[in-house]
């Protein structure tokens, strides 16, 4: 079987899927990329499916369950790479991929982490007494 391979850089996670994706290999990637999470405490998964010509509903189903499992270990999820194609095909599958975010390449997809992670900061920030946040 073979293994998805998952790189870190930063506070992200990049996935880079290369090989036709079966069931074994899915779930082997939803594993790894779990432990990955807690192990690295990334902030942000970001799934390249530039190598993909197709993307079917297994695919598609793959990728909300990985999403899903990134949030609840608390890392956004980004597929960038996607061909028109794909992204025809997805519609017309009916698919929707909640709780994932795209953009078009991969560094498009660590800005929007990076957004993402500026705004949840400013918001918890605003919640805080001003008294105990100033500098001496």
């Amino acid at each position: 079987m073979e293994r998805v391979p998952i790189l870190k850089i930063g506070d992200i996670l990049l996935v880079s899927i290369q090989v036709d994706m079966s069931d074994q290999t899915a779930i082997a990637l939803q594993e790894d990329l779990a432990e990955r999470i807690v192990a690295t405490s990334c902030h942000g998964v970001i799934i390249d499916i530039t190598a993909l010509d197709i993307v079917d509903s297994f695919v598609g189903r793959m990728l909300s369950t990985i999403a899903s499992i990134s949030r609840v270990l608390d890392a956004e999820t980004v597929v960038v790479g996607m061909r028109p194609a794909v992204a025809i095909t997805l519609v017309e599958l009916g698919l929707s991929l909640n709780g994932i975010r795209t953009a078009l390449n991969v560094e498009r997809g660590m800005e929007l982490i990076a957004a993402n992670r500026d705004d949840q900061y400013d918001e918890h920030d605003e919640g805080l007494d001003p008294e105990l946040t100033a500098s001496p």
